[in-house]
Protein backbone atom coordinates (compact mmCIF):
# COMPACT_ATOMS: atom_id res chain seq x y z
CA UNK A 1 0.00 0.00 0.00
CA UNK A 2 0.98 3.62 -0.98
CA UNK A 3 2.23 5.65 1.09
CA UNK A 4 2.03 8.87 -1.22
CA UNK A 5 -0.56 11.56 -1.61
CA UNK A 6 -2.72 10.74 -4.90
CA UNK A 7 -1.72 14.00 -6.28
CA UNK A 8 0.07 12.60 -9.25
CA UNK A 9 -1.49 10.70 -12.50
CA UNK A 10 1.75 7.79 -12.54
CA UNK A 11 2.47 5.74 -15.84
CA UNK A 12 3.40 2.31 -14.37
CA UNK A 13 6.73 2.89 -16.25
CA UNK A 14 9.47 3.67 -14.08
CA UNK A 15 12.56 5.41 -15.45
CA UNK A 16 15.87 3.95 -14.21
CA UNK A 17 18.41 4.93 -16.53
CA UNK A 18 19.18 7.49 -19.54
CA UNK A 19 22.22 8.30 -21.61
CA UNK A 20 21.72 11.33 -24.04
CA UNK A 21 18.59 11.52 -25.22
CA UNK A 22 17.10 8.42 -24.32
CA UNK A 23 15.55 6.75 -21.55
CA UNK A 24 15.16 3.38 -19.81
CA UNK A 25 12.76 1.97 -18.12
CA UNK A 26 12.94 -1.05 -15.03
CA UNK A 27 12.69 -3.44 -17.56
CA UNK A 28 15.48 -2.22 -20.04
CA UNK A 29 13.16 -1.07 -22.70
CA UNK A 30 14.90 2.13 -24.57
CA UNK A 31 12.65 5.20 -25.22
CA UNK A 32 13.34 8.34 -27.36
CA UNK A 33 12.59 11.15 -24.71
CA UNK A 34 10.28 14.51 -26.42
CA UNK A 35 9.41 15.36 -22.82
CA UNK A 36 12.79 16.86 -21.14
CA UNK A 37 11.23 15.77 -17.73
CA UNK A 38 8.80 18.76 -18.81
CA UNK A 39 11.16 21.43 -19.90
CA UNK A 40 13.65 20.32 -17.58
CA UNK A 41 16.76 18.29 -19.14
CA UNK A 42 16.87 20.94 -21.95
CA UNK A 43 20.59 19.47 -22.66
CA UNK A 44 19.64 15.44 -22.40
CA UNK A 45 21.50 13.98 -19.70
CA UNK A 46 24.45 15.91 -20.64
CA UNK A 47 28.00 14.22 -20.02
CA UNK A 48 29.74 17.59 -18.92
CA UNK A 49 26.78 18.20 -16.74
CA UNK A 50 26.75 15.32 -14.60
CA UNK A 51 30.90 15.84 -14.81
CA UNK A 52 30.40 18.98 -13.10
CA UNK A 53 27.99 17.67 -10.11
CA UNK A 54 30.14 14.94 -9.28
CA UNK A 55 33.75 17.17 -9.13
CA UNK A 56 31.34 19.73 -6.76
CA UNK A 57 30.24 16.88 -4.69
CA UNK A 58 33.46 15.69 -4.15
CA UNK A 59 34.05 19.25 -2.75
CA UNK A 60 31.38 20.90 -1.21
CA UNK A 61 27.63 20.64 -1.92
CA UNK A 62 25.62 23.41 0.41
CA UNK A 63 26.14 26.54 2.49
CA UNK A 64 23.51 28.62 2.82
CA UNK A 65 23.62 32.81 1.58
CA UNK A 66 25.03 33.78 4.72
CA UNK A 67 28.49 33.68 3.12
CA UNK A 68 30.09 34.69 -0.37
CA UNK A 69 29.38 32.38 -3.17
CA UNK A 70 31.50 33.06 -5.90
CA UNK A 71 30.01 30.49 -8.13
CA UNK A 72 26.58 32.07 -7.78
CA UNK A 73 28.59 35.30 -9.25
CA UNK A 74 29.50 33.49 -12.28
CA UNK A 75 26.22 32.26 -13.14
CA UNK A 76 24.81 35.57 -12.86
CA UNK A 77 27.56 36.44 -15.02
CA UNK A 78 27.07 34.32 -17.56
CA UNK A 79 22.91 34.93 -17.54
CA UNK A 80 23.43 38.61 -17.39
CA UNK A 81 26.28 39.50 -19.25
CA UNK A 82 26.87 43.42 -20.05
CA UNK A 83 22.99 44.09 -19.39
CA UNK A 84 21.79 45.87 -16.50
CA UNK A 85 20.34 43.12 -14.26
CA UNK A 86 20.74 41.80 -11.01
CA UNK A 87 20.25 38.02 -10.05
CA UNK A 88 18.08 36.01 -7.02
CA UNK A 89 18.40 32.50 -7.20
CA UNK A 90 15.84 30.04 -5.95
CA UNK A 91 15.10 26.58 -6.01
CA UNK A 92 11.86 26.57 -8.60
CA UNK A 93 9.90 28.35 -10.76
CA UNK A 94 7.08 29.22 -8.62
CA UNK A 95 9.65 30.61 -6.03
CA UNK A 96 11.15 33.21 -8.56
CA UNK A 97 7.92 34.01 -9.87
CA UNK A 98 7.17 34.92 -5.99
CA UNK A 99 10.43 36.71 -6.11
CA UNK A 100 9.07 38.86 -9.27
CA UNK A 101 6.03 39.55 -7.69
CA UNK A 102 7.35 40.27 -4.32
CA UNK A 103 10.16 42.71 -6.09
CA UNK A 104 7.79 44.51 -8.58
CA UNK A 105 5.41 45.02 -5.41
CA UNK A 106 7.83 46.21 -2.89
CA UNK A 107 9.84 48.64 -5.94
CA UNK A 108 6.90 50.23 -7.23
CA UNK A 109 4.51 50.42 -3.69
CA UNK A 110 1.73 49.27 -6.02
CA UNK A 111 -0.03 46.22 -5.38
CA UNK A 112 -1.99 45.38 -8.61
CA UNK A 113 -0.58 42.92 -11.09
CA UNK A 114 -1.96 42.04 -14.50
CA UNK A 115 -1.53 38.55 -15.93
CA UNK A 116 -3.53 36.48 -18.54
CA UNK A 117 -6.34 34.06 -19.12
CA UNK A 118 -5.29 30.53 -19.04
CA UNK A 119 -1.55 31.62 -18.21
CA UNK A 120 0.60 29.37 -15.99
CA UNK A 121 2.88 30.72 -13.10
CA UNK A 122 2.86 28.21 -10.24
CA UNK A 123 1.63 26.25 -7.77
CA UNK A 124 2.32 28.24 -4.19
CA UNK A 125 0.01 31.08 -3.70
CA UNK A 126 1.22 33.33 -5.37
CA UNK A 127 2.26 32.07 -8.26
CA UNK A 128 -1.23 30.07 -7.72
CA UNK A 129 -2.92 33.28 -7.66
CA UNK A 130 -0.63 34.79 -10.50
CA UNK A 131 -1.88 32.15 -12.35
CA UNK A 132 -5.22 32.04 -15.11
CA UNK A 133 -6.76 28.81 -14.64
CA UNK A 134 -9.25 28.26 -11.96
CA UNK A 135 -8.67 24.83 -12.17
CA UNK A 136 -5.50 25.07 -10.44
CA UNK A 137 -7.32 27.25 -7.44
CA UNK A 138 -9.84 24.90 -6.81
CA UNK A 139 -10.77 23.81 -3.71
CA UNK A 140 -7.60 26.22 -1.91
CA UNK A 141 -9.68 28.74 -0.21
CA UNK A 142 -9.35 32.65 -1.29
CA UNK A 143 -6.40 33.19 -3.42
CA UNK A 144 -4.11 36.45 -3.02
CA UNK A 145 -5.51 39.73 -4.23
CA UNK A 146 -4.80 41.99 -6.20
CA UNK A 147 -4.29 39.78 -9.47
CA UNK A 148 -6.38 40.22 -12.57
CA UNK A 149 -6.44 38.52 -16.02
CA UNK A 150 -6.35 40.18 -19.43
CA UNK A 151 -7.22 37.84 -22.76
CA UNK A 152 -3.85 37.12 -24.36
CA UNK A 153 -2.30 39.03 -27.21
CA UNK A 154 -5.06 41.66 -26.87
CA UNK A 155 -3.40 44.66 -25.74
CA UNK A 156 -6.88 47.00 -24.52
CA UNK A 157 -8.12 44.22 -22.68
CA UNK A 158 -4.61 44.90 -20.42
CA UNK A 159 -5.41 48.81 -20.86
CA UNK A 160 -8.69 48.43 -19.30
CA UNK A 161 -7.56 46.68 -16.27
CA UNK A 162 -4.75 49.02 -15.16
CA UNK A 163 -5.39 51.69 -12.57
CA UNK A 164 -3.53 53.69 -10.22
CA UNK A 165 -2.10 50.66 -8.19
CA UNK A 166 -0.70 48.86 -11.13
CA UNK A 167 2.70 47.49 -10.60
CA UNK A 168 3.19 45.18 -13.36
CA UNK A 169 2.01 42.95 -15.93
CA UNK A 170 3.59 39.13 -15.75
CA UNK A 171 3.68 37.35 -19.31
CA UNK A 172 4.74 34.10 -20.98
CA UNK A 173 6.11 34.60 -24.21
CA UNK A 174 5.07 31.17 -25.22
CA UNK A 175 1.81 29.82 -22.77
CA UNK A 176 2.93 26.07 -21.98
CA UNK A 177 0.58 24.75 -19.86
CA UNK A 178 -2.41 25.71 -21.66
CA UNK A 179 -2.25 24.80 -25.26
CA UNK A 180 1.64 25.74 -26.34
CA UNK A 181 0.47 29.54 -27.94
CA UNK A 182 2.63 32.10 -29.09
CA UNK A 183 2.31 36.01 -28.06
CA UNK A 184 2.14 37.73 -31.51
CA UNK A 185 5.21 39.63 -32.23
CA UNK A 186 3.16 43.40 -32.36
CA UNK A 187 1.14 42.69 -29.62
CA UNK A 188 4.42 42.21 -27.04
CA UNK A 189 5.90 45.12 -28.57
CA UNK A 190 2.78 47.33 -27.64
CA UNK A 191 2.67 45.60 -24.55
CA UNK A 192 6.19 46.43 -24.18
CA UNK A 193 5.91 50.52 -25.09
CA UNK A 194 3.04 50.33 -23.21
CA UNK A 195 4.37 49.34 -20.06
CA UNK A 196 7.80 51.51 -20.43
CA UNK A 197 5.01 54.90 -21.28
CA UNK A 198 3.13 54.64 -18.29
CA UNK A 199 6.34 53.20 -15.87
CA UNK A 200 4.44 49.63 -14.77
CA UNK A 201 6.51 46.67 -14.75
CA UNK A 202 6.89 44.22 -17.63
CA UNK A 203 7.60 40.55 -16.08
CA UNK A 204 8.65 37.96 -18.61
CA UNK A 205 7.66 34.28 -17.22
CA UNK A 206 10.32 32.26 -18.39
CA UNK A 207 10.69 29.27 -16.54
CA UNK A 208 9.66 26.98 -19.19
CA UNK A 209 10.16 29.11 -22.21
CA UNK A 210 13.87 29.87 -20.88
CA UNK A 211 16.88 28.38 -21.29
CA UNK A 212 17.18 27.93 -24.95
CA UNK A 213 13.56 25.82 -25.46
CA UNK A 214 12.63 28.44 -28.15
CA UNK A 215 16.17 28.34 -29.95
CA UNK A 216 17.14 31.32 -27.70
CA UNK A 217 18.45 31.40 -24.44
CA UNK A 218 15.64 33.78 -23.51
CA UNK A 219 12.25 34.08 -25.53
CA UNK A 220 12.32 37.63 -25.06
CA UNK A 221 14.82 37.95 -27.47
CA UNK A 222 12.79 36.90 -30.69
CA UNK A 223 10.44 39.39 -29.91
CA UNK A 224 13.45 42.96 -29.23
CA UNK A 225 12.10 43.27 -25.87
CA UNK A 226 14.05 43.79 -22.76
CA UNK A 227 11.70 43.26 -19.93
CA UNK A 228 12.52 45.04 -16.17
CA UNK A 229 11.62 41.05 -14.74
CA UNK A 230 12.07 37.80 -15.60
CA UNK A 231 12.30 34.52 -14.20
CA UNK A 232 13.97 31.06 -14.72
CA UNK A 233 14.02 27.53 -13.69
CA UNK A 234 13.62 24.32 -15.13
CA UNK A 235 16.26 24.35 -17.77
CA UNK A 236 18.69 26.50 -15.72
CA UNK A 237 20.08 23.12 -13.86
CA UNK A 238 19.07 20.74 -16.61
CA UNK A 239 17.50 18.23 -13.42
CA UNK A 240 18.63 20.36 -10.59
CA UNK A 241 16.10 22.14 -8.98
CA UNK A 242 17.48 26.03 -9.74
CA UNK A 243 15.50 29.08 -10.44
CA UNK A 244 16.31 32.77 -10.60
CA UNK A 245 14.73 36.06 -10.80
CA UNK A 246 17.08 38.64 -12.57
CA UNK A 247 15.26 42.32 -12.61
CA UNK A 248 16.95 45.79 -13.91
CA UNK A 249 19.39 47.05 -11.43
CA UNK A 250 17.28 49.95 -11.21
CA UNK A 251 14.73 48.05 -8.45
CA UNK A 252 17.70 46.52 -6.82
CA UNK A 253 17.25 48.50 -3.40
CA UNK A 254 13.57 47.02 -2.81
CA UNK A 255 15.32 43.89 -2.08
CA UNK A 256 17.93 45.06 0.45
CA UNK A 257 19.46 43.20 3.26
CA UNK A 258 16.89 41.13 4.90
CA UNK A 259 14.04 41.55 2.34
CA UNK A 260 14.20 38.22 0.94
CA UNK A 261 15.74 34.73 1.02
CA UNK A 262 16.10 31.28 0.54
CA UNK A 263 18.07 28.53 2.48
CA UNK A 264 18.90 26.24 -0.32
CA UNK A 265 18.31 28.85 -3.42
CA UNK A 266 21.85 29.11 -5.41
CA UNK A 267 23.79 26.40 -3.70
CA UNK A 268 27.11 25.69 -5.07
CA UNK A 269 25.51 22.31 -6.57
CA UNK A 270 23.34 23.70 -8.22
CA UNK A 271 25.36 26.36 -9.93
CA UNK A 272 28.09 23.79 -10.67
CA UNK A 273 25.16 22.54 -12.99
CA UNK A 274 23.73 25.95 -13.88
CA UNK A 275 27.49 27.15 -14.87
CA UNK A 276 27.75 23.62 -17.09
CA UNK A 277 24.75 24.48 -18.79
CA UNK A 278 25.46 27.91 -19.52
CA UNK A 279 28.78 26.57 -20.96
CA UNK A 280 27.31 24.27 -23.63
CA UNK A 281 24.34 26.55 -24.47
CA UNK A 282 27.08 29.91 -25.16
CA UNK A 283 29.11 27.99 -27.18
CA UNK A 284 28.92 29.71 -30.88
CA UNK A 285 26.78 27.60 -32.95
CA UNK A 286 24.56 26.01 -29.91
CA UNK A 287 21.75 27.69 -30.02
CA UNK A 288 21.36 28.68 -33.79
CA UNK A 289 21.64 24.85 -34.43
CA UNK A 290 18.59 24.67 -32.08
CA UNK A 291 16.87 26.96 -33.01
CA UNK A 292 17.40 25.21 -37.28
CA UNK A 293 16.29 22.27 -35.72
CA UNK A 294 13.40 23.01 -33.85
CA UNK A 295 12.12 24.88 -36.86
CA UNK A 296 13.08 21.59 -38.78
CA UNK A 297 11.09 19.56 -36.61
CA UNK A 298 8.33 21.67 -36.64
CA UNK A 299 8.01 22.03 -40.46
CA UNK A 300 8.44 17.80 -40.69
CA UNK A 301 5.78 17.43 -38.64
CA UNK A 302 3.41 19.33 -40.27
CA UNK A 303 4.67 17.77 -43.36
CA UNK A 304 4.01 14.41 -41.78
CA UNK A 305 0.61 15.38 -40.77
CA UNK A 306 -0.85 17.22 -43.48
CA UNK A 307 -4.14 16.18 -44.18
CA UNK A 308 -4.46 14.29 -40.90
CA UNK A 309 -8.41 15.09 -39.85
CA UNK A 310 -7.00 14.45 -35.91
CA UNK A 311 -4.65 17.12 -36.25
CA UNK A 312 -6.61 20.70 -36.18
CA UNK A 313 -2.76 22.82 -35.77
CA UNK A 314 0.77 22.39 -35.30
CA UNK A 315 2.38 25.34 -34.00
CA UNK A 316 5.55 26.41 -31.26
CA UNK A 317 8.72 28.42 -31.03
CA UNK A 318 11.66 26.59 -31.48
CA UNK A 319 11.86 23.03 -29.79
CA UNK A 320 8.44 24.27 -28.20
CA UNK A 321 5.62 22.60 -30.06
CA UNK A 322 2.26 21.83 -29.32
CA UNK A 323 -0.32 19.64 -31.78
CA UNK A 324 -3.77 19.89 -31.95
CA UNK A 325 -5.84 17.12 -31.75
CA UNK A 326 -9.56 15.88 -31.79
CA UNK A 327 -8.27 12.32 -29.88
CA UNK A 328 -7.94 11.26 -26.64
CA UNK A 329 -4.70 12.74 -25.23
CA UNK A 330 -4.41 9.78 -22.59
CA UNK A 331 -4.60 7.22 -25.39
CA UNK A 332 -2.04 9.28 -27.71
CA UNK A 333 0.29 9.12 -24.95
CA UNK A 334 -0.08 5.53 -24.44
CA UNK A 335 0.33 4.77 -27.77
CA UNK A 336 3.73 6.72 -28.41
CA UNK A 337 4.90 5.18 -24.92
CA UNK A 338 4.10 1.46 -26.41
CA UNK A 339 6.39 3.14 -29.55
CA UNK A 340 9.44 4.75 -27.64
CA UNK A 341 8.46 7.76 -27.96
CA UNK A 342 8.25 9.84 -24.45
CA UNK A 343 5.41 12.89 -25.14
CA UNK A 344 3.55 15.16 -22.62
CA UNK A 345 0.30 17.05 -22.80
CA UNK A 346 -1.26 20.19 -22.75
CA UNK A 347 -4.71 21.87 -21.82
CA UNK A 348 -7.58 19.50 -23.07
CA UNK A 349 -6.55 18.89 -26.52
CA UNK A 350 -3.03 19.40 -27.50
CA UNK A 351 0.41 16.95 -27.52
CA UNK A 352 2.79 19.15 -25.86
CA UNK A 353 6.84 18.32 -27.32
CA UNK A 354 9.54 19.41 -25.42
CA UNK A 355 12.69 17.64 -26.80
CA UNK A 356 16.10 18.00 -25.52
CA UNK A 357 18.15 20.71 -27.48
CA UNK A 358 20.41 18.26 -28.31
CA UNK A 359 18.42 15.93 -30.92
CA UNK A 360 19.93 15.38 -33.88
CA UNK A 361 18.00 15.22 -37.48
CA UNK A 362 17.97 11.32 -37.38
CA UNK A 363 16.07 11.37 -33.72
CA UNK A 364 13.85 14.24 -34.95
CA UNK A 365 12.74 11.63 -37.79
CA UNK A 366 12.40 8.89 -35.47
CA UNK A 367 9.84 10.88 -33.60
CA UNK A 368 7.42 12.57 -36.62
CA UNK A 369 7.52 9.07 -37.58
CA UNK A 370 6.07 8.07 -34.68
CA UNK A 371 3.92 10.62 -34.04
CA UNK A 372 2.45 10.36 -37.91
CA UNK A 373 2.20 6.30 -36.98
CA UNK A 374 0.54 7.39 -33.71
CA UNK A 375 -2.06 9.86 -35.15
CA UNK A 376 -2.87 7.51 -38.02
Amino acid sequence: MTKLFQNYKRAAIEFVKAEGNYLFDQDGKKYLDFSSGIGVTNLGFHPQVKAALLKQAEEIWHMPNLYHNSLQEEVAGKLIGDKDYLAFFANSGAEANEAAIKIARKATGKQEIITFVNSFHGRTFGSMSATGQDKIKAGFGDVVPHFSYATYNDLDSVKALVTEDTAAVMLELVQGESGVRPADKTFVTALSEFCQNTGILLIADEVQTGMGRTGKLFSFEHYGIEPDIFTLAKGLGNGVPVGAMIAKEKLGSAFSYGSHGSTFGGNKLVMSAASSVLDIMLTDGFLPQALDNGNYLQAELKKALAGNSKVTEVRGLGYMIGIETTENLVDLVEKACDKGLVVLTAGTNVIRLLPPLTLTKEQIDQGVAILKDVLA
